[in-house]
């Protein structure tokens, strides 16, 4: 546990009573606050009183009197659509607002660290997709070199729910736009920005408001190293405002499909290849097509803002290389499930917009495609330029007969439920080819989440091959 440095004897609200909010409360009273917890679900604070914390409705008349802060969870809004009843109530009072990010960056520094020989550092994650592959891969690189290192924020443990750090640990962090636009403090050594496609846009009224928020882990974290994938006109935009001209290395731009040789530091991959370039000069190649935990130019992306942030800890790229080739990915991301007879199982449930789903229908030559689910605004009429390998769908959920109407003349099937969808693609599929789920929507008709979307794929499919 990280103890919140700064509120000894002041009084906390903390909103929001899920895993990051009682990690919050709890570094709180560890830090010696006082927390005034609540939560609208009587579940939660059930969860809470159980815990030996007390509750206590913010709505209530006078009770934001004294309270030296007010720490929200990211699923609650503060600004777009309109703010909670509680946020708007200390927005009212001036009472000032911070999430569990902004404290594990005003705590996590402690007076221990001038005792240490090597200072711990700070990675941040942050982007539309792939920043979970990411983060997860730049923690293994770091486990596999032997160096010290804790993964937490959107992924794994809460952040204030890790152990101190030690001597020369690396601490990485997955960071969503929620975390990022409402954290008061934010000083990551080294920050990563993936990529950018439209998504969480009623949040932050557009998509010029999600950009800002990612943004503000570089304009206001001044990190030693960004990382910046520059495939998207925003990442552009956000290399040149970070550095200082196309030498300066502090910046480290990313690609997949761009040749990037020259600026001061870049590592892309191009044809299954990945390519550090410094100063003019190749400093290193890595083929990425070997590496089965990683297949696509998507992931190939994900693979050059990894080692593109090791490099910046000064990892050799040979150790980066082995480390890539024991990676195996994350559940329900371009997961293998299983083979027979030549034909590979692909769970990507993870895939729940158009532009996640895209890049998964791009990473193999031949699919059986299971798709569906609740559709988003649009549905996938935008996928058609990326339907040239799709052998034939296979159409789930509740959007399935509308997803059929804007595929074309894509041979289809409508299945309705996962059981027949993989049950059909595995009987037609042939050696070669790949069933893949790549939803293209969320999964809330038929499942309360992605994971349990794709258990429910993995088991269907591990039912098919025995």
């Amino acid at each position: 546990m990280i103890p919140v440095q700064g509120f000894e004897g002041q009084k906390v609200a903390v909103l929001g009573l899920g895993r990051s909010g009682l990690a919050t409360a709890r570094a709180l009273l560890a830090g010696g606050a006082e927390p005034l917890l609540w939560d609208d679900s009587p579940e939660a604070r059930a969860k809470a009183e159980a815990e030996g914390f007390t509750c206590t409705d913010l709505m209530r008349h006078g009770a934001m009197e004294g309270v030296a802060c007010l720490v929200t969870s990211p699923g609650i809004p503060h600004l777009y659509p309109a703010p909670n009843k509680v946020i708007a109530r200390a927005l009212e009072a001036g009472v000032p607002l911070d999430n569990d990010i902004g404290l594990f960056f005003r705590s996590v520094a402690l007076g221990s660290w001038d005792e240490f020989d090597t200072v711990p550092r700070v990675v941040c994650v942050t982007g539309s997709n792939g920043k979970s592959t990411t983060t997860a891969l730049i923690h293994h690189i770091l486990q596999v070199a032997g160096r010290p290192t804790q993964m937490a924020g959107n992924i794994g443990r809460g952040v204030l729910d890790i152990d101190p750090p030690q001597d020369g640990e690396v601490v990485v962090l997955e960071l969503s736009s929620y975390q990022t636009d409402l954290a008061r403090a934010l000083t990551p050594d080294v920050a990563v920005f993936t990529n950018l496609s439209p998504d969480h846009l009623d949040r932050h009224n557009g998509m010029g408001g999600y950009f800002a928020a990612k943004r503000r882990l570089f304009a206001e974290g001044g990190p030693d190293r960004a990382v910046i994938g520059v495939d998207e006109v925003e990442g552009r935009f956000l290399a040149n405002q970070v550095a200082q001209g196309p030498q300066d290395d502090r910046v480290i731009r990313v690609s997949s499909g761009s040749k990037l040789d020259e600026f001061g530091w870049s590592v892309f991959a191009r044809k299954g290849f990945l390519a550090e370039w410094r100063k003019g000069r190749q400093m290193a190649s890595i083929d990425l097509r070997t590496v089965s935990g990683l297949p696509g130019a998507h992931n190939h992306q994900n693979a050059c803002a990894a080692y593109a942030a090791t490099r910046a800890l000064g990892l050799a790229p040979k150790l980066i290389e082995q480390a890539l080739h024991s990676f195996a990915g994350l559940p329900h991301r371009s997961q293998l499930v299983g083979e027979r007879g030549g034909v590979r199982f692909i769970n990507d449930s993870k895939a729940t917009n158009v532009d996640s789903a895209a890049k998964a229908l791009q990473a193999f030559p031949k699919i059986r495609w299971i798709v569906g689910g609740m559709g988003k605004d649009g549905g996938i009429a935008s996928l058609q330029p990326f339907l040239g390998s799709v052998v034939k769908a296979y159409l789930i959920g509740h959007s399935a007969r509308d997803f059929a109407l804007q595929i074309g003349d894509l041979p289809h099937e409508i299945c309705e439920t996962m059981d027949r969808a993989v049950g059909r693609a595995a009987a037609e599929a042939e050696a070669g080819e790949v069933v893949l789920l790549a939803p293209a929507a969320a999964s809330f008709d038929q499942y309360p989440n992605f994971e349990k979307r794709g258990e429910d794929f993995m088991a269907q499919v591990r039912t098919v091959i025995g």
